[in-house]
């Protein structure tokens, strides 16, 4: 497997697009290349259904002559979990009984054509997405790419592996339980669970409808921010959809951040001595990348984690397929039958006795943000040999949920990044886990922390690649430059901390301006000149949008707001003053900052 793997090609999503621009690739000469390369798949049972040689040729020739730059996945090719809609094949759910032929893609499928993406075809999942192992599939246990032996995880199992093995540049999975997070972290890929509702989850077989969410599988962060940015959107006609928010304070781009590890006697690596080892090896890794560790309890997470099969929403698998299952139970997957049937006797106080317990284990856990910036927790603790998941399937696939199952229960969102190989053999990944509208920031430090781990992309033999760092989200955030009373630990500095403020950074504006104290004593005044000026000290702060104005209005003549121009280059918000408020003020510019003028006068 090794050799053919060599001569795979970097699909990445920024390879890809410039090979496009410069004219050394065009999207049909990529589809040939995929489709000489079909079989190669075979034995790892990644594919439930193709599109035909014919169908991605036309899909290919569609987009010569459109602009690439208009077209941010202009000729990338994707994989589809085949419980989520593709016009003119059937969906499964991995169940052939079950089976129907839609008309039109799911909205999230569309909407990446739209952008010029390329679909291949229908992969292979844990029936009807119930499962985190990739065994449970009339269509075949699927493989892992790096150790056929060993289970690939699931339910998004083929959309997993086709991306870890170069059959495609990025693909959609489901996640309701984590399925979404253990294949790539099994499969040494990027596994994006956006906020929920973040993606549509129109056109796709639900399995418990109020918490499932479309996830994206890249071989690198940047390439799921790219799927994301196109794939997100309110849709008015999935009643589960919402915008996603403004991400606020990026802790994924940030010097320092704080993130929350796990209690020891939370920590579960079920034997896993080598899962153990690479884990305490992703916190110090983070902690190398400006992070600091605190402590948190993660006892209510997995309280709120057992709900989700120990509870009442096993109801919903029910409720999803009620009508097929009640006549078809012989055509499901036998754990897959026992699960589902366990939501028959679910009664309607059952299910809001679990809302109750659900609230109130959310109430306990939301305290936690209070203190960190981002969570990191192993994906899974360890991982299984197929033969070992076929022998013992119900409990063994319930250990691989520990760190995942709580996730859209709690409405959270998390990435799952690369963290490792075991000595043995298979890939180790940990997940980073925030509040929802949160997936910029998660998707910013999961490129830094697999960046400082290297390696390869998923199980071919290209090296990640040279960084980016794209702006595809609004924060809701507006930086201020303070020169004066403003600055960390001068009597206004509370006038930002009140206001949700966070320091971004200690620099110097560019050498263009003239400082003075002003004649009250209490505060300096910044005014740009043509000639004579000099660098002057100051601090960037970010705040919230809604807080800018009320910060604005509270700022007394001859003071203001304009733009100012940093040491970088860079231009934002910052203070001003009028040149009539220097009149009669001092000027202390040769002081180089306020701070260094107070040290002066005292």
């Amino acid at each position: 497997m090794t050799s053919n793997l060599k001569m795979t090609p970097n699909l990445n999503i920024a390879v890809l697009r410039r090979l496009y621009q410069s004219g050394q690739l065009t999207p049909l000469a990529l589809v040939e290349g995929l489709i000489e390369r079909r079989a190669d798949a075979d034995d790892h049972a990644i594919w439930i259904s193709r599109l035909d040689a014919d169908a991605l040729r036309s899909y290919a020739r569609s987009l010569e002559g459109k602009d690439i730059a208009s077209l941010p996945l202009y000729g990338i090719p994707f994989a589809i979990k085949d419980n989520i809609d593709l016009a003119g094949l059937p969906t499964t759910a991995a169940c052939p009984a079950y089976a129907y032929t839609p008309t039109e893609s799911a909205t999230v499928v569309r909407r990446l054509i739209d952008a010029g993406a390329i679909p291949l075809g229908k992969t292979n999942l844990d029936q009807f997405a119930t499962g985190l192992n990739g065994t449970r599939s009339p269509y075949g246990a699927c493989r892992n790419a790096f150790d056929p032996d060993f289970i690939s995880g699931g339910s998004s199992s083929g959309s997993a592996v086709a991306v870890a093995m170069g059959f495609a540049s990025f693909s959609l999975g489901t996640d309701t339980a984590g399925s979404g997070r253990v294949p790539a972290a099994y499969n040494n890929i990027v596994g994006h669970k956006p906020s929920c509702g973040a993606l549509s989850t129109r056109g796709v077989v639900p399995a418990c409808r109020s918490l499932d969410a479309v996830s994206i599988f890249a071989l690198s962060a940047e390439d799921a921010e790219q799927v994301l940015a196109v794939a997100a959107g309110y849709d008015a006609d999935d009643p589960f959809s919402r915008p996603l928010a403004a991400h606020g304070f990026d802790f994924g781009r940030a010097a320092s951040f704080k993130f929350g590890v796990p209690m020891a006697k939370d920590l579960e690596f079920f034997g896993n001595a080598e899962a153990e080892r690479l884990f305490a090896e992703a916190v110090a890794r983070l902690q190398s990348l400006g992070g600091r560790p605190v402590e948190i309890d993660l006892a209510p997470f997995l309280d709120s984690a057992r709900l989700l099969y120990g509870g009442a929403w096993v109801a919903e698998r029910y409720l999803a397929i009620r009508d097929f299952f009640d006549s078809h139970a012989d055509q499901i997957f036998p754990p897959v039958r026992e699960i589902i049937a366990g939501g028959r006797a679910q009664t309607a106080a059952d299910a809001f006795a679990g809302q109750y317990r659900l609230r109130a284990l959310k109430a306990r856990c939301d305290t936690v943000w209070q203190e960190i910036d981002v969570m990191l927790t192993p994906t899974a603790g360890t991982i299984y040999r197929i033969d070992e998941m076929q022998a013992d399937p119900i409990r063994l696939n319930a250990n691989l949920g520990y760190y995942t199952n709580f996730m859209n229960l709690l409405d959270l969102a998390a990435t799952a990044v690369p963290a490792g190989f075991q000595a043995d053999g298979p890939p180790f990944g940990v997940t980073l886990i925030a509040p929802p509208g949160q997936d910029a920031p998660l998707l910013h430090l999961a490129a830094r922390l697999h960046r400082a781990l290297g390696g390869r992309l998923g199980a071919t033999a290209h090296a990640l690649p040279a960084p980016e760092n794209p702006n595809l989200f609004a924060s809701g955030q507006i930086q201020v430059a303070v020169v004066g009373a403003h600055l960390s630990g001068l009597p206004l500095n509370p006038q930002l901390t009140q206001r949700h403020a966070r320091l971004v950074a200690a620099t110097r504006t560019a050498p263009k301006y003239r400082c003075y104290a002003l004649p009250d004593g209490k505060r300096p005044g910044l005014i740009r000149v043509e000639e004579g000026g000099a660098a002057i000290d100051c601090e960037v702060w970010e705040m919230p949008a809604i807080h800018f104005g009320s910060f604005v209005a509270g700022i007394p003549a001859p003071l203001g707001i304009g733009q100012l121009e940093l040491a970088d280059g860079t231009t934002v918000s910052g203070f001003i003053c009028e040149g009539i408020g220097v009149s009669g003020a001092e000027d202390i510019t040769a002081y180089g900052g306020w701070r260094a003028w107070l040290a002066r006068v005292r």
